[in-house]
């Protein structure tokens, strides 16, 4: 199996390092020091910083600059992430197997890019961006395995490793593997995602370059989910059907995988000599320059024309491809009374489509829209008197692609706990490529709108307060013109026509979230509460009213506190609401009005510790699933996840 070999292959470069620096750091005395570090109750235990660098050495770069070091800490934070995407998941709803999708919960309209997306978003939530990359700076090498049950036969596990090849030279391999059968029938998951990154500065400083390269591959079996007439059987408990595999899907020969790979090169050149920048002035030279390559394939072995409607062809093949092309150059001047400016000119090469042109109803549906956009785009930042003031503008100078974005944001540290954030974000571009062009073998999926839709225009203005000791409160407003969405038009015969449509119409959407962990001795309170409202003539924008998260948990730390020890309760609920439905054809979700679904509780039990570098998750998910009722779906006709026992782990190992 091509995830074998990569991970064989994987470890084979680590036991080579590993034999390689076998003399640098005793490893049991880095270990020892960083779990010294990481454990709050080690603080009067020293640190021979001559011999041993110290965690805030293991640094992590983000693709925006910003900077963090390595935590092996234990806490709900951690615990929210451990799961498929490794990021806190809140509002969102996933689907019954690790590895499917997710139904989103919430919005966000705020957006800094002009031009369009590929669409297949249903497949996009593990899909690793250019902006998801980070960068490394270790001063030994640092290893992290997470490791995580699936459902059925199958697993999940992260391999990553990087290491500084000298103090200039950082070099980082991961892969992220996924197999999982399910408990439905033909519901199978398999992803693979290798990202491997490098950065490098000269000894002058003056030069500093960093790059990636991603392949990934998202693949899922579809079934179409339960049928209707299955439905009363699975909401009431009827026991015939506890074994999930008894249910016959809506078709069971499907599947959808998305392919992608990307080649990113980042690096800036400074004119300034050094000795000029005790000056405090800096003059920079930038470029960048990217190619992904990536394709969305839809593949059936017989077409189920009693759920898609009438067919072209005897086996459904349907590939949509998206060739990007970006390179940049622009100038960066730093200088400490006015800050730091950036601006650049940018040219992208656009090739989306499919490789033939259909005849639909005497009509050319063409298979595709190409384009090379020049841009222009800027950025500021700001720093003085606890005031962080940072802006970005981009503008599209293309008829044909016409977008721009303006984001701006300013945030105040008021004291030491309590620190203040606005920001507006204004932006207009194109909807999505599949919204534009989309061709199957399937007549009711063929559409080109490209020339006829207008921008999607958003408007946001965002507040936040961040405060440990009192609470962290976020709220945004935003305004939709020409909100564009897949809607259920009717059904035909039993066959839901699912089309694109932009409304023409504004949309007023509203959101506010508190966050408070309350805390009392070895007790903790930890409440997530999110409040939306739209407004609109029409329900195109279906989110529910409320979302909340409320774990009750108890921590400690146990034998001499070498092990940290929690275990609690995690309660999530949303209101019921008419919930988006899943086309896995388009591997694209649709607005539909006809079923309400939620208001069901989601009761997770977890045991959590950590020993040394290592953290050990076991969780009960949705134990409550026998005794609440069955009536809990992540989309129409697509339940959610019975009770099911996971465990898994995260380790760190440093040389």
């Amino acid at each position: 199996m091509k995830f074998t070999k990569t991970l064989s292959s994987f470890f084979v470069i680590v036991l080579c390092t590993v034999g390689s620096l076998n003399g640098q750091i005793n490893p049991e005395k880095r270990n020892q020091a960083i779990n010294d570090q990481n454990n709050p109750s080690n603080k009067s235990k020293k640190v021979n910083k001559n011999d041993l660098a110290t965690i805030d050495l293991y640094k992590i770069v983000k693709a925006t600059n910003d900077t963090t070091f390595v935590d092996t800490t234990l806490s709900l934070k951690k615990l929210y992430k451990f799961n498929y995407l490794q990021e806190d998941n809140f509002g969102l709803i996933s689907f019954a197997n690790i590895g499917q999708t997710y139904n989103t919960l919430t919005f966000n309209s705020a957006e800094q890019y002009s031009l369009p997306l590929f669409g297949a978003s249903a497949r996009h939530f593990n899909y690793k961006k250019g902006s998801d990359m980070e960068y490394f700076e270790v001063p030994t090498p640092w290893t992290r395995l997470t490791y995580k049950t699936a459902f059925t036969q199958g697993q999940l596990l992260d391999a990553f490793f990087t290491i500084n090849m000298s103090k200039q030279f950082n070099f980082s391999i991961a892969h992220k593997g996924l197999r999982s059968i399910g408990n439905y029938q033909h519901a199978l998951t398999s992803s693979n995602n290798l990202r491997i990154t490098s950065n490098y500065k000269s000894l002058n400083k003056r030069y500093n370059a960093r790059g990636h390269m991603t392949w990934q591959r998202i693949l899922n079996e579809e079934n179409g989910g339960i049928r209707d007439e299955d439905i009363i059987n699975f909401t009431s408990g009827n026991e015939e059907f506890l074994d999930r595999e008894v249910f016959d899907p809506n078709f069971e020969d499907a599947e959808g995988v998305l392919i992608g790979k990307r080649f990113y090169l980042d690096h800036t050149f400074e004119i300034t000599k050094p000795k000029d920048s005790i000056q405090n002035n800096k003059l920079l030279l930038l470029n960048t320059v990217s190619f992904e390559d990536m394709y969305f394939e839809y593949v059936q072995t017989s077409p189920a024309t009693d759920f898609f409607g009438s067919a072209f062809s005897n086996t459904i093949r349907d590939r949509a491809t998206l060739e990007n092309f970006q390179t940049d150059v622009g100038v960066s001047y730093f200088n400490n009374l006015i800050g730091e400016l950036k601006f650049k000119l940018e040219y992208s090469d656009l090739n989306y489509g499919y490789n033939s042109v259909v005849l639909l109803n005497n009509q050319n549906i063409p298979n595709r829209i190409q384009a090379n956009v020049l841009a222009v785009n800027g950025q500021y930042k700001k720093m003085f008197s606890g005031f962080i003031i940072e802006g970005k503008a981009g503008l599209n100078l293309s008829d044909d692609f016409g977008g721009n974005y303006i984001y701006g944001n300013i945030g105040y540290q008021l004291n030491q706990d309590i620190y203040l954030e606005g920001a507006l974000s204004i932006s207009s571009r194109l909807p999505n490529y599949n919204f534009l062009l989309y061709q199957s073998d399937y007549l009711n999926y063929n559409w080109y709108n490209f020339g006829d839709y207008n921008n999607v225009n958003t408007q946001q203005i965002s507040f936040s307060l961040k405060s440990e000791k009192y609470l962290d409160i976020d709220f945004d407003i935003s305004n939709i013109d020409n909100y564009t969405f897949f809607n259920l038009e009717g059904i035909e015969e039993g066959v839901k026509i699912i089309k694109p449509r932009q409304y023409q119409n504004t949309i007023q959407y509203l959101r506010i979230k508190f966050r408070k962990d309350l805390r009392y001795g070895k007790f903790g309170l930890d409440n997530t509460v999110l409040y939306q409202n739209v407004i609109s003539d029409e329900d195109v924008l279906n989110v529910p009213a409320i979302v909340t998260r409320n774990t009750f948990y108890f921590s400690d730390q146990l034998f001499k506190k070498a092990l940290t020890f929690q275990t609690g309760v995690v309660f999530n609920y949303f209101t019921k609401y008419n919930m988006n439905g899943y086309d896995p054809l388009l591997a694209e979700f649709y607005t539909q009005n006809n079923t309400e679904l939620g208001g069901f509780p989601r009761l997770d039990f977890f045991v959590n510790a950590k020993i040394r570098q290592t953290r050990i998750f076991l969780i009960a998910e949705h134990f409550n699933s026998s005794f609440t009722g069955y009536d809990f779906f992540s989309a129409p006709n697509n339940p959610y996840r019975d009770f099911t026992i996971r465990f898994g782990l995260v380790w760190d190992f440093f040389l």
